[in-house]
């Protein structure tokens, strides 16, 4: 008689549906413990997501798609797909291997200035290349941070 209870326990239990060798049981969908959490954790990233387009869909000022001509920019069917046009603008800047001064190649060897412009070892100076970064205000913030002012409380006088 035990021996059938066994046997009858045993067959309520299933192989797992994700086939990891383990046993599932009807409670967590077939799945092993291990198996179930991954599936439910699944689940509950995929409503996080599902809320944040919708989200994010609901706060995006309406834009007539009449005036977009290009076919790749057209909206699509999917939710899950955002498409955003960005605006070309021209910028025209220095390239990084070269010095802003002179225009001299300078490879791996060029010095970038704080003011952000690329210079060869003759005008990595700032009074060389006419910097535009302010050295004195960045020192003097430094200090004011590293050294901030203590004042002691005043004793009262009896």
């Amino acid at each position: 008689m035990a021996e059938e209870q066994n046997w009858q326990e045993a067959s309520n239990h299933t192989p797992c549906a994700n086939n990891c060798g383990f046993l599932g049981s009807p409670t967590t969908f077939n799945f092993c413990s291990k198996c179930y959490e991954d599936h439910c954790l699944k689940d509950q990233n995929m409503s996080q997501a599902k809320l944040a387009i919708e989200k994010s869909l609901s706060q995006q000022p309406e834009t007539s798609f009449s005036s977009i001509s290009s076919p790749a920019t057209a909206p699509s069917s999917d939710p899950l797909v955002v498409v955003k046009t960005v605006p070309e603008v021209a910028v025209k800047s220095q390239p990084r291997n070269r010095c802003a001064k002179c225009n001299r190649r300078v490879g791996l060897t060029g010095f970038t200035c704080r003011c952000g412009i690329t210079c060869c070892g003759t005008h990595r100076y700032p009074e060389q290349h006419g910097c535009t970064f302010d050295y004195k205000t960045m020192g003097r913030e430094a200090i004011t941070k590293a050294n901030p002012v203590i004042k002691a409380a005043k004793l009262q006088k009896i």
